[in-house]
């Protein structure tokens, strides 16, 4: 296997130099992801040149590192480990260019010696997590003393081997006063003399110490083989630390006794001294810590990840806080460059990403920030520049003191929007590869950036991506969100927003078992969803999804069919009429026969109309809300069709809705808008509508409700129309105080909907009222001068 070209005179980290014979076990405690640690681990296996590296990671990983030397194989990437028969019970191993692991390994991959990973096996650290995930499911009996950390839920995409209880460098940098765990190893670590070894040898004493007082510890398993949840529901507490150093001991021991002469162990900073054999306890000890641990069936493979999910930010417990610093600070140590040349070269990079944003960022200014980042790092005692002087320097000089643009500086650069590779060849399940497969025949390469991509529907190339896109989304794998599509009216196009996230990884996997390619997995998932559906808008949703994925819709509508001739919940039956009436509108566009649909969807407008006028009565307020918005949504839908007999049985509906006392407000003054908009009921008959609704004699709340429904979303009908205006105006003037104010939250509510240049028009024109009626309420100047004096001396206006 080629390794990487090798610089005379410049060091690369990762690649394999020859050096001197160093025998025996030497346990080599990093920091994850961290770049330092990357560097030193490389100068340490360089100097020990082992015959064998044992790095902290599930072993079921181990059969397929040497992927980690292809050429095709890009950091950031992460291993997956799944249990077989249950995809979503996963996690990840994330690997960066600046993560010792991954540094460790392909050293050890390049110089053709034995490599393994050598951590707590993940069948067994999944079947753990299912244990302690069953138990919250079920719940807590009464006699249960449940700790906190067993009630809190797992996420499925918590990654096992983060080392969360502490971060042991970090406390020993904060110990010394720094506030970057990277910065600390630099100068306390990396600049100090001697050999990598033995700076890995003064950095486990000091983890020793900091672990000196801690308590033996207890097994996971007892004495009748049972599982103590309450130790296990912390992934990285006590017991579970304890299983995996005993874990990675046991490796230890067996590649000795298989032979290896010259061990070096990689793992984090806070296990070294529990791994090294002549301070760790008996293989015995260690055989009763591991005993009767569960064990479930997993499958591991390679998967792209991105920088933005090394991040804290992101929740993953063992990330940094910018690993696009990281990288930069790892690369140019690669390339041989002095700190201060890496602190230039990042304020190069700031200011390139500040002149995209239109801000003037000179190259004059860039040597002044870099000055200014020199000093500060003087100034505080800090040998070089480091992140913060950085960017205090960009804040101050680039920047202009303002933070705002420096936050897409931090999204772009300082977390950075890396996303990996790997090789077409390595191992997945089926339907993974036939996602890559069409990903590259539509042209649509996943990128971590967010990013809009605007589809024309009318050319095959636009209609493929857009279905791959559609049948990805009922497989639960969203890498597209449909986005606005701007001005046009037409529907010929689509836009959508992509962002991948490496968590996809996890659904496409689990997607698999309905399929190996994406139609078959679609279509397999769209029977299995219409046969679990209950719900009339469900089935719906579904034909328009098949439609939009370009998939048979005859099991679909079968169903939908079935359960609409035997429902008779009116709502249900309404929300059911727009998803069908898009299919049957706009399904000309991408040539689908939806003649079957057309069948069902008239049944069930019918149905619904028929029952909408004794369903409206008697309704409390929230089920009256509800049906006033199931009537919006069927409406759209039959307004899409504009079929004369279906829209004449609609509106008759309504009328009858409107003609009932019973009616709540809500849906009667929504229905009597529809209607008046429709021109299917006159003017008058609203004003006379109105001035009932809204007179003394009425339920004032009812009234509030019947005015909302009716202006619900547009307010230019009082605008434009000034006796309905006046009627409202004079409602509202004769309501009590009392029961104003209890009728204020929903009145707000219904003209908050206004646009602000609506609600002016609507104060305009109650003016032009106030003063065309010149009555009693017009202003008395003599007895508000004084209240006008006083608000100019306020506004410091000088009274004449």
């Amino acid at each position: 296997m080629t390794g990487p070209r090798i610089v005379p005179g410049v060091h690369v980290p990762g690649v394999y130099v020859p050096g001197v014979h160093v025998p025996g076990v030497h346990v080599l405690g990093i920091r994850h992801h961290g770049p330092g640690s990357a560097e030193s681990v490389a100068a340490a296996l360089n100097e020990l040149r082992p015959d064998t590296v044992l790095v902290e990671g599930p072993p079921e990983l181990t059969p397929i590192l040497p992927l980690l030397a292809d050429p095709h194989t890009v950091p950031p990437v992460a291993g997956l480990v799944y249990a077989a028969d249950e995809p979503r019970r996963a996690a990840f191993y994330p690997l960066a260019a600046f993560s010792p692991e991954w540094v460790a390994t392909r050293w050890a991959l390049h110089a053709s010696v034995d490599v393994a990973w050598i951590d707590l096996p993940a069948a067994t650290s999944l079947a753990i997590r299912a244990a302690v995930e069953d138990h919250q499911n079920q719940g807590p009996s009464e006699s249960d003393d449940v700790p906190d950390d067993l009630d809190r839920p797992i996420d499925p995409d918590e990654t096992i081997t983060d080392e969360t209880i502490t971060d042991p460098i970090g406390v020993l940098a904060e110990a010394a006063g720094y506030d970057d765990p990277e910065r600390w190893w630099e100068d306390a670590v990396e600049h100090r003399s001697g050999s990598a070894v033995d700076r890995f040898t003064g950095l486990r004493e000091a983890i020793a110490e900091l672990r000196r007082d801690e308590p033996a510890p207890a097994a996971l398993v007892d004495d009748e083989k049972v599982l103590d949840l309450h130790a296990a529901a912390a992934s990285t507490g006590a017991a579970t630390t304890a299983a995996r150093e005993a874990a990675m001991r046991k490796a230890v021991r067996s590649a000795v006794k298989q032979g290896a002469q010259r061990v070096a162990v990689v793992c984090g900073a806070w296990h070294a001294p529990a791994v090294d054999l002549a301070h760790g306890p008996s293989a015995a000890a260690d055989n009763r810590l591991l005993r009767g641990l569960p064990k479930t069936k997993v499958a591991a493979a390679w998967v792209p990840w991105t920088a933005g999910r090394l991040s804290y930010e992101s929740g993953y417990g063992a990330g940094v806080t910018s690993p696009g610093w990281y990288r930069h600070l790892y690369d140019s140590r690669a390339r041989g460059d002095s700190p201060d040349t890496a602190a230039a070269a990042w304020l190069v990079r700031t200011a390139r990403e500040l002149r995209e944003q239109g801000i003037a960022a000179s190259p004059a200014a860039v040597v002044d920030a870099t000055r200014v980042a020199r000093t500060l790092a003087t100034l505080r005692g800090r040998p070089h520049p480091g992140l913060a002087e950085l960017d205090d320097a960009s804040l101050a000089v680039l920047a202009d003191g303002d933070r705002t643009p420096l936050r897409l500086v931090h999204e772009n650069l300082v977390v950075g929007h890396d996303i990996g590779a790997v090789p077409d060849d390595a191992p997945m399940i089926p339907l993974a590869a036939d996602v890559q497969r069409r990903q590259r025949a539509c042209r649509l390469k996943p990128s971590a950036a967010p990013k809009t991509v605007t589809l024309d529907l009318r050319t095959e190339a636009g209609r493929a991506r857009s279905t791959l896109l559609h049948r990805l989304r009922l497989l639960g794998v969203d890498w597209g969100q449909l986005a606005d599509v701007g001005r046009t009216t037409g529907t010929f196009k689509e836009a959508w927003e992509l962002a991948w996230d490496p968590a996809l990884s996890i659904a496409v996997v689990e997607a698999g078992m309905h399929g190996t390619t994406v139609v078959s997995a679609a279509a397999a998932k769209v029977a299995a969803d219409a046969r679990e559906a209950t719900r009339l808008p469900a089935l719906s949703e579904l034909v328009d999804a098949c439609l939009l994925a370009d998939l048979p819709t005859h099991d679909v509508v079968a169903a939908l069919a079935d359960r609409a001739a035997t429902h008779a919940e009116v709502a249900e039956l309404l929300a059911a009429v727009e998803p069908l009436a898009r299919v049957c509108r706009y399904g000309n566009v991408r040539d689908v026969d939806t003649g079957d649909v057309r069948q069902v969807l008239e049944a069930t407008a019918i149905r619904a109309a028929v029952g909408l006028p004794s369903s409206a009565v008697a309704l409390a307020d929230d089920a009256a809300l509800a049906l006033r918005d199931s009537i919006e949504v069927a409406h759209r839908g039959l307004m899409l069709l504009a079929d004369p007999d279906l829209s004449d049985r609609w509106f008759r509906a309504l009328t009858e809705v409107t003609a009932r006392d019973a009616t709540p407000g809500l849906v009667g003054g929504r229905a009597t808008r529809i209607l008046l908009d429709a021109g299917r009921i006159d003017r008058d008959v609203v004003e006379e509508q109105m001035s009932r609704t809204l007179s003394a004699a009425s339920d004032p709340t009812d009234a509030a409700g019947w005015l909302d429904g009716f202006l619900t979303g547009d307010a230019m009908i009082l605008i434009h129309d000034a006796a309905l205006l006046s009627v409202v105006d004079d409602w509202f003037a004769h309501v009590s105080t009392d029961v104003f104010d209890d009728l204020l939250p929903l009145l707000r509510r219904t003209f908050a909907e206004f646009s602000a240049s609506e609600r002016r028009n609507i104060g305009r024109a109650l003016s032009r009222r106030a003063d065309d009626r010149n009555d009693d309420r017009a202003i008395d100047w003599n007895r508000a001068a004084p209240a006008f004096a006083a608000t100019a001396h306020l506004i410091g206006w000088e009274s004449a």
